[in-house]
């Protein structure tokens, strides 16, 4: 019996540290995106630009849903064709609130051209004109704006971000920051509306819009928070939507929930 339990020692001491099972060294994970949780470098980031595509269509299929709802309107068959999933843009983690990724992810999709696009600082006459982003954030406040912008402070240095909300801000002072050259700007709904309206804020160079869809502690997100939800779809369809049909891509930036998910009482945020 000493002998036998000598073997049976042995054998586990053998084995200690392999898995039990079939050997699984072949098998390859479905997604690689969702299944490295590691720091990615920037090519990594730009070759995981192209998600799914029908991960891409659903996103935009639900983000349409919830813009007819929202309108109480029935787009035709021909305007849903010409809505393809090359209006939108994804991001590897975009579920997470990481903003640290945020700018390269970004960068990414903008492909070689993203130095010319993000950090020059030069006017260019009938190129580039004042006070019209290539990049467009827009989320419920302006804290959640401002921590946005953390995630591009390596492409902000030279030419700096636009911050376009109300709190502690004036439209005159904002109107004087976009008479320079703006590669990525930040704001909520109403501000971002006020200065297209009075044509301080331009729309030729915009190619990417990054729709902050993360609920904040109570819940809430851009889509779901009453008031700012109105206003940003009064923004949407009133200088966005036509947009989608063109060169103009939408970043969903965190997880899509329901418009009925949320029924508490009408707040603001303090802008």
């Amino acid at each position: 019996m000493g002998s036998g339990q000598e073997r049976n020692s042995s054998k586990k001491k053998k084995n200690k540290g392999k898995p039990l099972g079939p050997k699984t060294t072949n098998l390859k994970p479905k997604n690689n995106i969702n299944n490295n949780k590691q720091p990615q470098s920037d090519d990594q980031l730009e070759d995981q630009t192209h998600i799914e595509t029908g991960n891409l269509q659903s996103k935009l299929s639900l983000f349409l849903d919830k813009f007819q709802s929202a309108n109480r309107l029935q787009l035709s068959s021909l305007e849903l064709d010409s809505l393809t999933d090359k209006c939108i843009v994804d991001f590897p983690g975009s579920t997470d609130q990481d903003v640290e990724n945020l700018g390269k992810q970004v960068k990414a999709a903008f492909g070689p051209s993203w130095k010319d696009e993000l950090c020059d600082k030069r006017l260019l006459e009938g190129k580039v004109g004042p006070g019209s982003p290539a990049v467009l954030i827009i989320s419920t406040s302006a804290l959640r704006s401002i921590e946005l912008l953390r995630g591009f402070r390596s492409l902000t240095k030279e030419c700096h971000a636009a911050k376009l909300f109300s709190k502690h801000m004036k439209v005159e002072e904002q109107v004087s920051l976009l008479k320079d050259r703006v590669n990525i700007a930040s704001g909520t709904p109403n501000r971002i509306k006020k200065l297209i309206d009075t044509e301080a804020l331009g729309l030729s160079r915009l190619s990417v819009i990054v729709l902050d869809v993360h609920p904040d502690v109570k819940g809430y997100s851009l889509l779901t928070l009453p008031q700012v939800r109105d206003e940003f779809w009064d923004l949407y369809k009133t200088y966005f939507h036509q947009r989608l049909q063109g060169s103009l891509r939408l970043s969903l930036y965190g997880p899509l929930v329901s418009d009925n998910e949320f029924k508490g009482k009408k707040k603001r945020p303090n802008e």
